[in-house]
């Protein structure tokens, strides 16, 4: 992988995590287009997915501190009832990752016909929402474990996470900005634990990596982070406002676009 392919992957990466498009799905067309090796490509994914992690502990850094700051309080608050569904959504995802690590592995492999068909998955989805009733409810312990069942799934490339989680919370009676505020929390503890275990991984033998440059990672890194950061902000404006629909036919063009070139 070239510097200027790593820019490339990183900025798809930070623009599609917080767009409801599919961040995975589209580091794998980009890879496919791109004729990059897709050996390390877990790796690097996991790289550029740790780079909007951040951005999104940028954007939400306030919510984060009250959240800290409650949890410090030692009550049954506001804070301490929100942090306790955040981890209850964490269940599926992380019971998916424990146990099928290897599976998980073996959807990204350029699998073009798998990424489409989970595209048009992600805009049915995406669909869907704007059949959905304005709601303004909050998320509850229950709905926190069905939102993560959401995540869980969105770990197939060309589901988006974020599509998935926002418009599972809003199919189930979650208001607009609070839908948009879990999700991206949410997301937080599961890909900073999937980076810490890579960096584990590549303490304890790090030949597995090596044919990937430092420099590359950097590079891809710096790109998801910036772009991530007005990605995230964006998204925000856009689910409030109730714009998915027009998501939902980015993936279903996008999603035939690539069965096209398949078959030709």
């Amino acid at each position: 992988m070239t510097l200027f392919e790593a820019l490339l992957l990183g900025i798809i990466q930070g623009l599609t995590e917080f767009l409801p498009v599919s961040s995975s799905g589209h580091l794998e067309l980009g890879s496919y287009f791109l004729n990059i090796d897709t050996e390390n490509n877990l790796l690097f994914a996991i790289i550029v997915h740790g780079a909007t992690a951040l951005s999104t502990i940028v954007v939400f850094r306030k919510t984060i501190l009250e959240l800290i700051k409650g949890l410090f309080k030692f009550t049954w608050n506001k804070e301490m009832k929100f942090i306790l569904k955040i981890l209850l959504s964490m269940l599926p995802v992380g019971f998916i990752g424990l146990f099928f690590e290897q599976q998980i592995e073996s959807f990204f492999s350029g699998n073009m016909m798998l990424v489409a068909t989970m595209l048009a998955l992600t805009g049915l989805l995406l669909l869907l929402t704007n059949y959905a009733k304005s709601k303004t409810g909050e998320v509850t312990f229950g709905k926190s474990i069905i939102v993560g069942i959401a995540q869980a799934v969105a770990i197939m490339p060309g589901i988006s996470r974020s599509g998935a989680t926002i418009s599972t919370a809003l199919l189930v009676g979650v208001n607009k900005s609070e839908a948009a505020r879990f999700s991206f929390l949410m997301v937080l503890p599961p890909i900073l634990g999937a980076a810490f275990l890579k960096f584990i991984s590549f303490i304890e033998a790090p030949t597995i990596v090596s044919s990937i440059d430092l420099s590359v990672l950097a590079v891809g890194f710096i790109a998801a982070f910036v772009s991530g950061l007005v990605a995230c902000k964006w998204m925000i404006n856009i689910v409030k406002k109730g714009k998915l629909i027009y998501f939902a036919f980015y993936c279903f063009l996008i999603s035939g676009i690539v069965l096209i070139s398949i078959v030709i």
